[in-house]
């Protein structure tokens, strides 16, 4: 069997076991809509002001906000809270074992979490035009935002695995993922909007992790700010350091 094969293969047992796996399946898919659902119902009348020149309605800025923490928890998530599972019961260990390559294995996972994450961005974004006439990126911004979406999952799957590096087993996975997490979600302007009278100290903070950046860029295409390369660059480079702490520390063996 030659190596695109396995690949497939690979992919396919991937999606086989997400979906065989209802809870994850489920809070995967529901959590961007729910969460969009209820801050919609309550700011869904309010006014972001996002600059003194540009503001907006809070239901469009909650789609594109909501698109990028489903891409978020589809790719870091799902990815080191699994791989932290498959680890400590012997999966990765026994995977080692087989004629598949380490490379097949890890990019079966990449490319699931990829066609995850951009599936939920399709459902964000149908859900956003239809229920709250949210604009949708079209044209350059339409380019722009899949240029971002593409660097952005990819390095959210590498950050997912080098996560896994500092997680000593399954149990203690879902708390350290939440807790590197969900602070930046907050700081980031995903679930509360950062405007332009937010603290400094917020916003410089924000600005040293890739989610502020993938939220910007993600922001750009839905909501008609300018799109900053720069954001792009900083998420790129988060993606080839997570690479890089994947490739040296990340272990197949149980840690204990």
């Amino acid at each position: 069997m030659n190596t695109g094969s396995m690949l497939l293969n690979q992919v396919k047992y991937v999606n086989k076991a997400f979906w065989r796996n209802p809870a994850s399946a489920f809070f995967t898919f529901s959590f961007p809509l729910m969460f969009l659902i209820i801050f919609t119902s309550l700011l869904g009348h309010h006014i972001v002001q996002l600059s003194p020149e540009r503001s907006i309605d809070v239901s469009t800025y909650y789609v594109a906000s909501m698109a990028a923490y489903a891409v978020i928890t589809a790719c870091y998530n799902n990815i080191a809270i699994g791989l932290s599972i498959q680890r400590d019961s012997g999966v990765l260990k026994r995977t080692r074992g087989t004629p598949i390559p380490s490379s097949v294995y890890i990019l079966g996972r990449l490319i699931h979490a990829v066609f995850v994450a951009i599936i939920l961005v399709v459902i964000t974004a149908a859900y956003g035009r239809l229920f709250y006439h949210a604009s949708l990126p079209t044209g350059a911004p339409l380019f722009e935002f899949l240029v971002m979406l593409l660097v952005g999952t990819l390095a959210f799957c590498s950050l997912g695995f080098a996560i896994t590096c500092v997680i000593p087993n399954a149990d203690a996975a879902p708390a350290i993922v939440n807790a590197s997490i969900l602070p930046l979600l907050f700081l980031s302007g995903v679930f509360i909007p950062i405007t332009s009278t937010a603290p400094s100290w917020m916003i410089w903070i924000a600005r040293i992790f890739p989610v502020r950046h993938f939220t910007l860029g993600m922001d750009a295409g839905f909501v008609g700010t300018t799109f900053n390369w720069m954001d792009v660059v900083v998420v790129a480079a988060w993606a080839v350091g997570g690479f890089l702490v994947s490739y040296r520390y990340f272990t197949w063996e149980p840690k204990s």
